[in-house]
């Protein structure tokens, strides 16, 4: 009996060690797989991609190289350069004369428009060439430079025949097609002019406060550079800086470089020229802007201007 009894004792005692085993085995497995899970989670959260605000810089998508996070418009880095500007044909620079009234006169239509929506970006252009929308444009911008505190930036979006160098005389390289194509920064692009002599305060003023981007040479790309989200950034760059962004565009009807720009504007200014522009060209070409805001024409080269005499004092015979 008492080998029986110890038989049955040292079975039971196997059969308890066995479970004790497993039991622990299996407790073992458990504690695994949670640390396990919980390795897989710390792994996650390490790897969770970082919101891009915080992120400094990026690598570039197969170039291998470091940029930097977009940052503002360093002011301090734009060029100065030696103008001379071309003042017979830029009357927003004198200080009495019909012409400059009626520079004014459009200075103040716009500010009312600007009442209405908001307008910062202004694309002036013409249904056909040689209707006057570059000498529109330019005095337009700086009969708004005039103001005080009024920065503005005159842009020639007018990349295949780019001609308002010529107008403030300065340098048409590099321009907006260079940025464009992304081989230059908006500040190397950017120019303002050193200072002028022999200009009238006012007029040196506004030349102080104008900052110029040529147009570059676009030639045959300049369709594609014309709708390429870079100029869209770059309205967007400026317009933390600038009051007035005005951009002098090729004409509408030949090519399609204006209406791609003006996707990017708060709004369009049309030109057509007095005697020379036919009617269904000026309707053609509104038509054709019909998806912008088209402030309104602008009649170039009247022969009659209305004379202001010496009205408040400004004789059109004096300077």
């Amino acid at each position: 009996m008492s080998r029986i009894y110890e038989a049955l004792q040292k079975a039971e005692s196997e059969r308890k060690q066995d479970l004790a085993e497993s039991g622990s085995s299996r407790l073992l497995s458990g504690l695994d797989r949670m640390n396990g899970a919980a390795a897989a989670a710390a792994v996650e959260e390490e790897t969770l991609p970082v919101p891009s605000e915080l992120v400094e810089e990026k690598i570039a998508a197969g170039a291998g190289e470091v940029l930097p996070e977009k940052g503002g418009l360093n002011v301090a880095a734009i060029s100065r350069l030696p103008w001379s500007p071309e003042i017979s044909r830029l009357p927003a620079l004198l200080d009495r004369g019909p012409s400059i009234e009626q520079f004014r006169s459009l200075r103040s239509r716009v500010y009312e428009a600007r009442d209405v929506r908001p307008l910062k970006s202004i694309l002036v252009s013409s249904g056909l060439p040689q209707e006057g929308k570059s000498f529109i444009s330019t005095n337009l911008a700086f009969s708004l430079a005039r103001h005080k505190n009024s920065k503005v930036l005159l842009i020639d979006g007018d990349m295949r025949r780019y001609t308002l160098h010529e107008l403030l005389g300065t340098e048409s390289h590099p321009g907006l097609a260079d940025y464009l194509s992304g081989k230059s920064t908006a500040e190397e692009v950017m120019q303002q002019p050193q200072e002028i002599p022999n200009m009238s305060p006012s007029g040196a003023h506004a030349l102080s406060n104008l900052t110029f981007i040529p147009g570059g040479n676009g030639g045959d790309k300049a369709a594609d550079l014309s709708s390429n989200q870079r100029f869209g950034e770059l309205l967007r760059l400026a317009g933390d800086y600038f009051d007035w962004i005005i951009i002098d565009s090729s004409p509408i009807l030949p090519v399609s470089d204006a209406v791609n720009m003006a996707r990017f504007c708060d709004a369009v200014l049309l030109v057509a020229r007095a005697g020379v522009t036919k009617y269904p060209v000026a309707q053609k070409a509104a038509a054709e802007m019909r998806a912008a805001n088209v402030l309104g024409f602008v009649l170039n080269a009247v022969p009659d201007n209305p004379q202001v005499g010496n009205y408040y004092g400004y004789n059109a015979n004096k300077d």
